[in-house]
Parts: structure tokens; C-alpha cells; sequence
């Protein structure tokens, strides 16, 4: 069957679901994305424990009558191993010692190679590279969005847990019940307290969304698309579906009806938004007796109104809840209730209607912490309402000595999560999409093409955590798939599936559905059943790909290559890929030797053009200073309304959606950037003085040292022409100097296609 034929047929087949209804059985073996994962037979010759991968390659590439690319070269090969598992290229030194190593074939070359591998996998820097993936999957940014674009400056601790459990290889089916459910799971024997709190920011995943705190707001409007988001997300991370087409009418092409949209959209309803505490050892943390010392002065200076101002509250609150429940009966008590949801930790990143929730919570069930924070903003907020009383018992004065108070008490770093909601919300369909327009009454539940048998939401457990179990147990058919496809697609620059986050009956097949299925099978079983379990490893799915002949192949396609798979849909070899904007920044501050290393910690500013941030509604951008200048791309400030220029130009997403592939252009504009951008400049200057040093007795010594350090290469005879030939007329031009020839030079090193991309 033609391809133009399956999407007729499957154009079809939707037709029918929606018009006839045909049974849920049909639906799901009707399409592969909805069956079960299968193995390849134990007894067929193209399983078993090594060369697998290429046997299934092979078969496929001899079928179609071409010929694979030899293997690449040494040299390239250690940098595409670089870049692919740190997102750095090698030194000239480790080039040096790996072709030497690599060089000589046979065994000994091969162990040099796998050792190589597993050193990468082992390097702090790998979680850099692979949490970017996550990053974009997520659209995490430190800033809320919307007009307003407040800042987030805790948001960093999920990114920096992130970075960690790469590191350490937590299994993937952790990764996803941390993500989705952390705040749910039991605690376990012998666990800390640091294990739980990191648990819980590991559910900052559900965070990233964004916040809309423009004064007018609709704080419900924005509530229900967070949840869209969230729902959203879950089918683009997880199920590889475009469920949010489901929103506002039946799926058109994928069997998810709209209540089921809902009833996915159900499972995050009842998901609140907190921070919370959680200390790190580089921080100060206030003692056991700094905190009740504290709570006692606090108690002595509202010892004085504590009656009257307990009875102005409860008014207070009465007043906010009769204006939460019928709108429009007293507009300056909407506007109140409207406030608490806009401006509660606004600036803070704190959870944007956690003052709501804790207002209609009631006093019983609060906690003293949320007592406190209510009362404090009470008092910073409610004295237009009651001016007079505020005026007759001093509660200025009040609120000003308990702000000085609570500022001399350490305050331990925050972190973003949810919790299950304490006041449980009834989910509704929304009539096209409408939040306004409720419909039937919906209960958290799963698409029924998914299923294989009865509904895994219900058993007892919140939904929320039955959803992330069942995401990663055998019964679920996308999950698997769709992450060791995203893998395959890093490491190929596309994915079996071409459409990583469409797996439905409107995204590309398979190009290799066995290899496909083999893969996502063992990389969720365990290592103690069949030869090839993953156990779920990140890091052993990385090093089975990697180990192939087909990652190892030249990307320099033949005629015949281009002619009959122009796209590489054999894998006949492999493809030159441009950096990411974040390995573009890298690789420039490697070569020159000003990058700053260090793993984790907030976000960074580095310097860019006047004005690019200053663009968006109150943002500033003030250039970090000293080593923080340099630090590795993941680490730059993401702000949502005005993101960073040079990753724009270099085609990273803005951060307001989730992104599975990144687009790769080629534009004049990058080459400007590589050429004047403050960073690459600054870069050009530092390799520069390198090259004139090396260039004492002469100039080709500073043009190999340009090529040594940035490319791990001598320069050709060509090159050397057309740079010293270049390094003369810089020189003996007006105003020219050294300094000034061998800048331009490491310039145009730095912008060669060759240093910007993974051959």
C-alpha cells in the first residue's frame, strides 16, 4: 500500500468513527499507534544482543537497491559523539589521543570507542544536553507570560533537578511518575526528607505553563487553559496525539472524542498551584529557634488587635467569597477577588490562585503558614476597603514591623509544584471549547483506542498518579514508542516517525516499524528478562544507538543516495546537522577557552543588543557580569515575551508551547550574529590573542592554532592562503593593528558552516 493510499484509507477511517460509530476494537487495529508494542520473534535472526540495529537497517537499505556510506572518519566521528551526548565539541588533545586509539581497528578499536561512549554518558554535561530536549518538550521559561511577563526566579530548580535525574539515569518510568505525580507518591523506606521535597519539584513539570496577570484578567479563562496546556502537554509528551484538537468537537482524524479530551483534561482539574520550601546546602536556613522566635514576636505585636482584626478578616473574606460565588452583584468586590488572583506572588513565580484557594479553603483547614501569608496580605491589600479601621487600630504600622521582622529571617530557596486541590472541582465538558458554556458532567479517564482493557483511572490511587502509572506499564501502547522515537530523532536528526508529536492517523508511519517496536520494548524491559532490556535507561538506549554502524556512517551522501532517499528515510547514512542556538554559544566559548563550566544554578543574562528585551511591557535585561557572562546556553534567562536574540535567530521556540522538533534555517542574519554578536565577539577576541601568540615566528603558526582550536584540525593549503591573506590587509589598512587581523580571523573561523554544525 502506497502512502497517499494509507491517508486516504485513514481519512476515511475517520470518517466512519465519527459518522458510524464504529466500535473502539476496529479503531484500534485500525491504526499502529494503537497496538501493542511487539517484539521481534526470539528465534528470528535479526534479534539477538549486538548488531540488531543494523541488521534491521541493512534488510530495509538492500531492499531499496542502495549502497550505506562508509564509516566517518575519526575525527568526525569524536565530534559528532561530543555534541550528541554533551552538546560540546572535543578538545584538539582528546581528538588526538581517540584517533590514535580508534585509529588502529580491529578490537582494540572498537573498545577505544565504547569507552569513549561511556565516558560521554557518564559526564555532568550530558544532563545538560539532553534536559535542552526536555526543556523545549515542556516550553520551560523563567517568566509567566502574557502581557505583564512577570519573572519566575525559583523556576531554575526544576530545571536544575532535571539536569540531576538525567545525570543519574532515573529510569524513565520514575522520570514520568516524578514529573506527573511526585506529589502523590507514598513515601519509601530509608527515603529523606531532601528526597521527598525532590520529588515534588520534579512535579514543577506541570508548572511551565503560563500565567496571565494582566490586570482584567479572567482568573477562571486562565485557569481552564492552563489545564489545556497541561492536557496538551501529556499528549505531545507521552501519547505522541494531538489531543488538543478534541477540545472544542471530536477528533477529525484520531479516535478521541471531545468528552474524552475532557476526561484526560479532568485528571490535571484538580491540580493546584504552590510552592514550596526546599532548602539547599549553599543557602542560609533559618534554625527551629529562629522560627519560633519569630512566631513569638510576631504573636506580641498583634497581641494588641488580634480580636478586631481576626473579625475584620472574616468580614474581609465573607465579603470575597460572596464575590466569588455571584459575580456582578458588587463590582468593587470583584475587582477584590480578581486582585487576589492576579497579584498573589506575582514577581515571585508563586502559585497565582493560591490566595483564592486559601481564602475559600476557610480558617479551620489552613495551615498556620497559609494563615500567616493571608493575614500579611491582608493587610498590605484590604486597607481601601476598611479605612478607617485600618486607620484606628494601626495596621499600617503593624504590617510595616512585620515586614521587618519576616526580612530578617532567612528564607530558604522555593520551588514550584502542584498538590492535589483540598476543595475538589467538578469537571464539565465545555460546549466548543467554551468555558463559559459547561456541559455534561466529565470523570478523569483515558482515550478508549488506548486501552486494552478496563480503565486503569478509578482504582483508588488520584487519577493523576493512575495516569502516570499506567503511562509507563505494558498496557499503555504510545509511550515507549514515542520517547525512544524523540531519542532516535536526536541522534539522526529525524525520527522513524518524522512527526514526533503526531503519532495519529495524520502524522508519517513508521519508517521502520519493526525496529520501532524492538526498540521501545526493550528499552521498557527489564534487564532480567529477555536479552536487550533497558530497564527503562536513558543512558542504555543511548549507548545501543550509538554502537551502531548505521550512527557511525559518513553524512557525505552519494548520487545515488540523493536521487532515490533524498530524506534519509533508510538511514543509508548519516546527516549534517546545524547546532542548536545553545550549542552554537557553546561551541564558540569552548574553542576560545572562556567558557564557564559550572553545572546548575539560577538563570544568567548574557549580554545582548540594547533594547531587545526593554521591547516587551516592563522587562529589563541587565548583563550578568564576571564568569557568569559565559556560562553554557542552557542556563540563559527565558524570557517568554521577549526571549534572548540569539537564540531566536538560531531558531530556538519562544517557550509559549511545546516544542518536539526544532527547526533548523539558515539564515544571513545568523552569520551577522556570529560575527558582531557581544558573545561572539567577545569570543573572536580571546581566540584571536590565542593565534597571535602561537604566531610569533610566523603567521602560519597562529592560523593552525586558529584551525587546532576550533575545528581539531591543520588547516588546508587553501585556508592558509585565503587567512593570511586576509590577516595582511586587516593589518596594513587605516587604524588596522595585530590584534585587530587576528580577531577578524577568529571571526571567520567561527563562522564557518563547518564549526556550526554535527557532520
Amino acid at each position: 500500500m502506497t502512502r497517499g493510499t494509507h491517508l486516504r484509507n485513514s481519512m476515511l477511517a475517520a470518517g466512519a468513527i465519527a459518522v458510524l460509530g464504529t466500535t473502539v476494537a476496529w479503531a484500534q487495529a485500525s491504526h499502529w499507534a494503537f497496538r501493542p508494542i511487539r517484539r521481534l520473534a526470539a528465534n528470528s535472526p535479526r534479534s539477538g544482543a549486538d548488531g540488531w540495529i543494523d541488521r534491521l537497517l541493512d534488510e530495509r537499505i538492500r531492499r531499496g537497491g542502495l549502497t550505506p556510506t562508509p564509516a566517518a572518519d575519526a575525527r568526525t566521528l569524536l565530534r559528532r559523539l561530543f555534541l550528541d551526548l554533551t552538546g560540546l565539541p572535543p578538545t584538539a588533545e582528546r581528538v588526538d589521543t581517540f584517533v590514535r586509539e580508534f585509529g588502529a581497528g580491529g578490537p582494540a578499536g572498537e573498545r577505544a570507542y565504547l569507552a569513549q561512549v561511556d565516558e560521554l554518558l557518564a559526564s555532568p554535561h550530558f544532563g545538560e544536553k539532553w534536559a535542552r530536549h526536555w526543556l523545549d518538550l515542556c516550553h520551560y521559561a523563567d517568566t509567566d507570560g502574557y502581557l505583564t511577563d512577570q519573572a519566575r526566579p525559583h523556576a531554575w530548580r526544576y530545571r536544575h533537578w532535571l539536569v540531576e535525574a538525567i545525570n543519574r539515569d532515573l529510569p524513565f518510568d520514575q522520570f514520568t511518575l516524578q514529573q506527573l505525580a511526585g506529589d502523590l507518591l507514598p513515601d519509601v523506606a530509608g527515603e529523606t526528607s531532601a528526597d521527598r521535597i525532590d520529588r515534588r519539584i520534579a512535579t514543577g513539570f506541570l508548572r511551565q505553563t503560563l500565567s496571565n496577570r494582566e490586570g482584567g484578567a479572567d482568573l477562571e479563562e486562565f485557569r481552564v487553559e492552563q489545564v489545556v496546556d497541561r492536557t496538551q502537554l501529556l499528549g505531545t509528551v507521552w501519547l505522541g496525539l494531538t489531543v488538543g484538537c478534541a477540545r472544542c468537537h471530536d477528533h477529525k482524524y484520531d479516535p478521541i472524542s471531545q468528552k474524552e479530551f475532557f476526561a484526560l483534561y479532568a485528571i490535571f482539574d484538580n491540580a493546584d498551584e504552590v510552592n514550596l520550601d526546599a532548602p539547599l546546602p549553599e543557602y542560609p536556613e533559618p534554625t527551629q529557634a529562629q522560627r519560633r522566635e519569630v512566631e513569638r514576636e510576631r504573636a506580641t505585636i498583634l497581641r494588641p488587635v488580634a480580636e478586631e482584626l481576626e473579625r475584620l478578616q472574616a468580614d474581609w473574606e465573607r465579603r470575597m467569597l460572596d464575590a466569588a460565588r455571584i459575580p456582578g452583584r458588587d463590582h468593587l468586590w470583584d475587582r477584590e477577588w480578581e486582585v487576589l488572583g492576579l497579584v498573589w506572588g506575582g514577581g515571585q513565580g508563586e502559585g497565582q490562585l493560591e490566595g483564592c484557594r486559601i481564602v475559600e479553603l476557610g480558617r479551620a483547614r489552613r495551615s498556620p503558614e497559609q494563615h500567616a501569608r493571608l493575614q500579611d496580605y491582608f493587610l498590605k491589600s484590604a486597607a481601601g476597603r476598611y479605612p478607617q479601621e485600618f486607620k484606628r487600630l494601626g495596621l499600617a504600622e503593624i504590617r510595616t514591623r512585620l515586614e521587618r521582622l519576616s526580612a530578617g529571617l532567612p528564607r530558604p530557596p522555593r520551588a514550584a509544584t502542584v498538590v492535589s486541590s483540598p476543595i475538589p472541582r467538578q469537571t464539565r465538558l465545555h460546549r466548543r471549547g467554551d468555558f463559559r458554556s459547561p456541559g455534561e458532567v466529565v470523570s478523569p479517564g483515558l482515550p478508549a483506542a488506548l486501552l486494552t482493557g478496563p480503565s486503569p483511572i478509578g482504582g483508588g490511587a488520584p487519577a493523576r498518579l493512575d495516569l502516570a502509572r499506567w503511562l509507563v506499564s505494558d498496557a499503555s501502547p504510545t509511550t515507549a514508542r514515542v520517547t525512544v522515537n524523540r531519542v532516535w530523532q536526536e541522534l539522526f536528526g529525524v525520527g522513524l516517525v518524522s512527526t514526533p508529536d503526531n503519532f495519529g492517523r495524520r502524522g508519517e508511519l513508521p519508517s521502520h516499524p519493526e525496529l520501532l517496536d524492538e526498540l521501545a520494548a526493550r528499552f521498557r524491559a527489564r534487564i532480567t528478562q529477555r536479552a536487550g532490556g533497558m530497564d527503562w535507561s536513558m543512558k542504555r538506549l543511548i549507548r545501543e544507538i550509538v554502537r551502531t554502524r548505521a550512527y557511525r556512517r559518513s553524512s557525505q551522501a552519494t548520487p545515488a543516495l540523493r536521487a532515490r532517499d533524498p530524506e534519509n528515510r533508510l538511514v543509508a547514512r548519516q546527516a549534517p546537522l546545524r547546532l542548536s542556538a545553545e550549542a552554537v554559544r557553546d561551541s564558540a566559548l569552548l574553542a576560545s577557552g572562556l567558557l564557564n563550566a559550572k553545572i546548575g544554578g539560577p538563570s544568567v543574562y548574557p549580554p545582548q543588543p540594547p533594547g531587545v528585551s526593554e521591547e516587551a511591557y516592563g522587562n529589563k535585561w541587565k548583563a550578568s557580569e564576571g564568569a557568569d557572562r559565559y556560562r553554557r546556553g542552557l542556563y540563559t534567562y527565558v524570557q517568554r515575551l521577549s526571549p534572548f536574540a540569539q537564540n531566536v535567530t538560531f531558531d530556538a521556540p519562544a517557550g509559549a508551547r511545546a516544542c518536539s522538533r526544532r527547526e533548523r534555517s539558515n539564515t544571513p542574519l545568523q552569520a551577522l550574529t556570529l560575527l558582531n554578536d557581544p558573545v561572539f565577539v567577545d569570543c573572536a577576541v580571546a581566540l584571536g590573542n590565542q593565534a597571535q601568540i602561537a604566531a610569533s615566528d610566523g603567521d602560519l603558526g597562529g592560523v593552525a592554532r586558529l584551525f587546532r582550536q576550533a575545528l581539531a584540525r591543520k588547516p588546508e593549503p587553501a585556508e592558509v592562503r585565503l587567512l593570511t591573506g586576509l590577516l595582511q590587509r586587516e593589518r596594513s589598512r587605516p587604524g588596522g593593528s595585530a590584534t585587530s587581523a587576528w580577531t577578524s580571523a577568529a571571526a571567520v573561523v567561527l563562522n564557518l558552516h563547518e564549526f556550526i554544525t554535527r557532520d
